[in-house]
């Protein structure tokens, strides 16, 4: 575990399998240093700043610390950074566990959902569905085309059986990783989710989802 608290104190090579690093060095950004120096282990930001996140995760991030942080954040990254290590160090050629870990990842993932137009029962492929929504008590799922059908279950039940192909932004939504387009600072330390479709209503996702929004923005 090394900690970098000044980009000259940097050592070109570096031994350690984990770094903890502040953004705004003394001397400069963290950045500076993993533009110029290539590391293989993975990065535990901790900053006081919010608009860094993209950037961290493009710099062997794994975990983004917002001070003040705690003893209970800090743990949490470190049992990330050992699950992480887990199930990666042993390499396997036959790619089993790889394949496995995926199957977890996906979950019970269902290829298509019921949805309901009037009097019709309409299986809906999920790759076809841009978000989910609730609105007045109802689920309503959107597609591509900005079709509209309400659906029978809930968002709890429909993030299950989508898998990590959809993340739950927020209490009223559930989006496509295909329907995001990119992502914008918000007031608040939010940030706002931009659509590849010409969906009307701002998706907002707090400051507490931030680092698992980018993790799947980046690994899906």
């Amino acid at each position: 575990m090394y900690c970098i608290t000044h980009i000259y104190k940097l050592k070109l090579k570096v031994n350690a399998t984990l770094l903890f690093s502040d953004i705004q060095l003394p001397d400069g950004l963290s950045f500076d240093i993993f533009r110029n120096v290539k590391l293989s282990a993975p990065v535990i930001f901790c900053t006081a700043y919010d608009q860094y996140a993209f950037e961290a995760f493009d710099a062997n991030g794994i975990d983004y610390l917002l001070k003040p942080f705690n003893k209970a954040s800090v743990s949490k990254a470190l049992d990330k950074y050992q699950s992480l290590k887990t199930k990666f160090a042993t390499p396997d050629n036959s790619y089993g566990k790889l394949i496995q870990l995926l199957g977890q990842q996906l979950g019970s993932y269902s290829p298509s959902i019921i949805v309901y137009k009037g009097d019709k029962i309409i299986p809906l492929e999920t790759k076809e569905i841009a978000l989910f929504y609730l609105e007045d008590e109802y689920v309503f799922a959107v597609t591509f085309e900005l079709k509209k059908y309400i659906v029978s279950q809930n968002l709890e039940e429909i993030e299950n059986i989508c898998g990590t192909l959809f993340f739950r932004a927020n209490r009223q939504y559930l989006v496509n990783r295909k329907a995001v387009k990119d992502a914008s600072k918000h007031f608040n330390r939010k940030i706002m989710v931009h659509l590849a479709v010409n969906y009307p209503a701002e998706i907002l996702i707090g400051k507490l989802k931030i680092t698992s929004f980018i993790d799947w923005l980046a690994t899906h």
